[in-house]
């Protein structure tokens, strides 16, 4: 009787110290893989993944550590997918873009970094043999319900697209901007660092960086993205000049080379990161056409592909 209750606490102490070492933060977790998913044997799953039930998972899928698929999740073709990230239900991964031109066995794929979330319904198509033939969402972004993002659209870090938010091809949002629900950008537009755009918009031109853009049809840049600036950090001085170029460039409507005089003598030299970064953007805005600076790569890309293929 003594050597089965020694027996028996020995087993909880071992138990014990098992729990004490899966939870340290140096152990892989195991990976949890529904019965009901379809998961292809040659595909890459890192540690601590969830995969729930009816999700499909193609060949040439990899999956980082701690990334869980919720259920009814489909990601296929070259699709690589960092850590931590989450998919809920009917989301779509590496689709065959939506583009007449595209050629089903093309090497493309979709790449997606670390911590991003992927609200329900969001697609997410892989890019076309175009530019550098790759989709792109980087680091900590958050994909709303039914969000579209379409084929070598490049999403950088810390953005927000809301519910309904569609990206035409070739569109680059970046760091920490917020597309509005239901708003529709034009494929090959720019929306600028910590630009914010209402809901509702239809979005045909570059959104510079630090403004906020209103209006259904042709959004105008009414004035700059204070909330946004503060969360960011950028000090008060610096909102301070933001705001008075705003007012210099999209109220009394000087030029860019006009601006830089007035606010270089007015800030003495010293010319703030942020301030640089918004009036090279509305330059390379104003020499690109139809209002989007990247409009040039359409026409640039094709021509690039051929010389590749004939090489």
């Amino acid at each position: 009787m003594l050597v089965n209750q020694i027996d028996g606490a020995s087993r909880r102490t071992l138990r014990q110290k098992h729990q004490a070492k899966l939870q340290d933060k140096d152990v892989p977790m195991p990976t949890q893989i529904s019965r009901l998913s379809d998961v292809h044997q040659s595909a890459r799953i890192g540690d601590d993944v969830e995969i729930g039930p009816f999700c499909v998972v193609g060949p040439d899928v990899t999956i980082g550590n701690g990334t869980k698929l919720d259920s009814h999740v489909v990601v296929q073709g070259k699709v690589i997918i960092g850590e931590r990230n989450r998919f809920w239900p009917n989301c779509v991964i590496g689709g065959e873009p939506q583009d007449v031109s595209f050629r089903a066995d093309a090497d493309t794929g979709v790449e997606i970094g670390d911590d991003n979330l992927f609200r329900e319904g969001v697609t997410v198509s892989r890019g076309a043999e175009k530019e550098d033939h790759w989709t792109r969402i980087g680091n900590g972004n958050m994909l709303m319900a039914n969000a579209h993002v379409a084929h070598n659209c490049h999403i950088f870090n810390n953005t927000f697209l809301v519910n309904g938010v569609l990206l035409g091809g070739h569109v680059h949002v970046h760091d920490r901007a917020i597309v509005s629900g239901n708003s529709v950008v034009h494929h090959f537009a720019t929306i600028g660092r910590l630009a914010f755009i209402s809901g509702g918009c239809r979005v045909p031109t570059d959104i510079p960086p630090f403004m906020l853009a209103c209006g259904s049809d042709n959004p105008e840049v009414r004035t700059i993205n204070v909330i946004g600036m503060r969360r960011a950090g950028i000090s008060e001085p610096t909102i301070r000049t933001i705001k008075r170029a705003h007012r210099l460039v999209f109220r009394e409507h000087k030029r860019i080379p006009e601006v830089r005089k007035i606010l270089t003598d007015e800030l003495e030299g010293i010319i703030p990161l942020e301030l640089n970064t918004l009036l090279t953007a509305i330059e390379q805005q104003s020499a690109g056409k139809q209002g989007r600076a990247r409009e040039a790569v359409r026409n640039a890309a094709p021509a690039a592909s051929q010389q590749s293929k004939a090489a």
